[in-house]
């Protein structure tokens, strides 16, 4: 059975509740859902293109205190509160991701006061 290790870094937000930011098993990390706040301030941009920058700062974050990156990921989830805000998202995620871009679920979803929130699934460096 393989060991599961969880990864905790202060430049990502904390967690809001009993949860992990991001966990390694195997050869994979997975992370939690990951909001807009300022890991230092807790502040929220504005907006959906300041936010969804923020929220992939705090994903890459994570993914680099496992010891990974943005250009490792295979799977990202993505919650939009408006699926309005589908095409800024988009145009500021495919300037942050880089090729290959991973797969991707993108739904509208019903978040606490927030525009986007991410998940992901990348192969360990």
């Amino acid at each position: 059975m393989t060991a599961r290790q969880p990864v905790s870094t202060t430049q990502a937000p904390n967690p809001a509740g009993a949860y992990s930011q991001a966990m390694v098993v195997g050869d994979l990390v997975f992370t939690s859902g990951f909001g807009p706040q300022d890991p230092a301030t807790g502040e929220l941009p504005d907006g959906i293109a300041a936010q969804t920058r923020q929220v992939l700062a705090n994903v890459e974050a994570a993914l680099v205190a496992a010891g990974s990156g943005l250009d490792q990921l295979v799977k990202a989830t993505v919650h939009l509160a408006t699926l309005a805000d589908w095409s800024e998202f988009d145009r500021v995620y495919r300037e942050v991701i880089p090729e290959p871009r991973p797969v991707r679920t993108t739904v509208g979803s019903e978040l606490a006061g927030i525009l986007v929130e991410i998940d992901v699934v990348a192969v360990l460096r």
